[in-house]
């Protein structure tokens, strides 16, 4: 297994030793770059197969409460999800909430800050910027994956730069994340996913999460000292998650032994 636990070597012992005895347990997991490889096309980022094969079986034959917590809007996610049973779906880093049954929240926006997004968006277009813009609830994320470093670094240069007043004034936040930037209104992130989930489910549940990239960091903190926090990356990189692992194989090694220690079955 290519894992690491970057604070304590028994730390994945003692974790699914705990899963093995409870009765409440959650599985969140984040989607681009953790269950699916990064791609330029990312209407076809489809999660990789055997790691679908194995939340399907932990969702048919555990109890686990499965929850996928992405930068993706919902329903775009669940457009590529192959699952055979839904998982619940938070949204654009938790600012939206796709139940299994169809229910669907989004937490509302300040209209200062939604103007003050509408002016960014706008100046982004004249950039000529548009095929690299996807638009979010209360959020757009602009994309360089696949261009050349310099290219991208001045993208992100003018970017902050022609923004800087409207992130000081109206509350604009600028999101990093791995291809990119998220310009949002701020006031949800992973980590509030992640308090929501676990404050429903109560003391005694056993809970990780796994996640790639800089927004995560949020769901790490916002897990920590309630459950495991895993990173997925090729490399480990500083964190404040307790254990890494690495794609694809680190990942369906980790789901296998949930599976077994949460009484599943493949």
């Amino acid at each position: 297994m290519a894992t690491e636990a970057l604070s304590g070597p028994s730390i994945l012992e003692v974790f699914f030793e705990q899963l093995r005895q409870a009765e409440k347990q959650a599985l969140l997991l984040d989607y681009d770059g953790t269950i699916a490889p990064f791609t330029l096309a990312r209407e076809r980022a489809y999660p990789y197969p055997t790691l679908e094969e194995l939340i399907d079986c932990i969702q048919a034959t555990t109890a686990t409460r499965t929850v996928l917590v992405s930068g993706r809007p919902a329903h775009d996610l669940q457009a590529l999800l192959r699952l055979q049973i839904r998982p619940e779906i938070w949204g654009t880093h938790g600012r939206e909430r796709l139940l299994p049954d169809g229910t669907y929240e989004v937490a509302a926006a300040d209209p200062l800050g939604l103007r003050a997004l509408a002016e960014a968006d706008a100046w982004m277009e004249a950039q000529g910027w548009m095929d690299r813009m996807e638009p979010k609830p209360g959020a757009t994320a602009l994309h360089w994956r696949g261009l050349p470093r310099e290219q991208a670094e001045e993208m992100s240069r003018r970017l902050r730069a022609a923004l800087a007043d409207l992130c000081g004034e109206a509350g604009l936040r600028l999101r990093d994340f791995a291809g990119g930037v998220e310009v949002d209104v701020g006031g949800a992130d992973k980590g509030d996913a992640i308090d929501t989930v676990l404050g429903e489910m109560g003391e005694g549940t056993v809970a990780a999460y796994l996640g790639d990239d800089f927004s995560d960091e949020d769901a790490f903190r916002a897990i920590r000292g309630r459950g495991l926090g895993v990173l997925v990356r090729p490399r480990p990189r500083p964190t404040a998650a307790e254990v890494w692992v690495a794609p694809p194989e680190g990942v369906a090694q980790f789901l296998n032994e949930w599976l077994l220690a949460a009484g599943g079955e493949l």
